[in-house]
C-alpha cells in the first residue's frame, strides 16, 4: 500500500530551471515596497540562457532597475502527473540595452506602455513536488 502523505522533492538542475524560465511568458517579479514585500506581474524572455528580460509597467520595478536593485522572478507550473514545480531567479536588475533583441511577446509589451528589464541569471534555483 502506497502512502499517499509522503511528499517527494526533486531538486531542479539550473538548465532544466533555465529551460522552465524559457517556456514561461509570465512570472511574478518579487521585490520590497516600502519595506513590504510585493509580487508583481512581468512578461519575461530567457535572453542566451544568462539573462532575463522583465517587460513591466510597474513603476516599483522600474525604480529598482535603476538603483541596479537585486529583484528575484519566480514561475511555477503543474506537470500533467499532478506534480508542480517552482523556478526562482535572481539578479542585479538594470535597465535593458536599446539593442537587446525582442520577441513579439516583450515588443507588443513595449507597445502597451511596459518598459525593458534585463537581470543576470546569477542565482538559479527550483525543484519539482509530487
Amino acid at each position: 500500500m502506497d502512502d499517499l502523505s509522503t511528499v517527494h522533492r526533486e531538486t531542479l538542475s539550473r538548465a532544466a530551471c533555465v529551460a522552465r524560465l524559457a517556456n514561461a511568458d509570465l512570472a511574478r517579479v518579487v521585490i520590497s515596497v516600502r519595506c513590504l514585500p510585493a509580487a508583481l506581474p512581468a512578461r519575461i524572455a530567457v535572453v542566451n540562457d544568462d539573462r532575463l528580460l522583465l517587460a513591466s509597467p510597474e513603476a516599483a520595478v522600474l525604480t529598482a532597475a535603476s538603483r541596479a536593485e537585486v529583484l528575484s522572478v519566480q514561475v511555477d507550473g503543474l506537470e500533467a502527473d499532478g506534480t508542480t514545480w517552482s523556478v526562482m531567479a535572481s539578479g542585479i536588475a538594470h535597465a535593458a540595452p536599446m539593442d537587446v533583441p525582442l520577441n513579439e511577446r516583450m515588443r507588443d509589451a513595449l507597445s502597451r506602455g511596459a518598459t525593458i528589464v534585463e537581470l543576470p541569471l546569477s542565482v538559479v534555483v527550483g525543484e519539482r513536488v509530487g
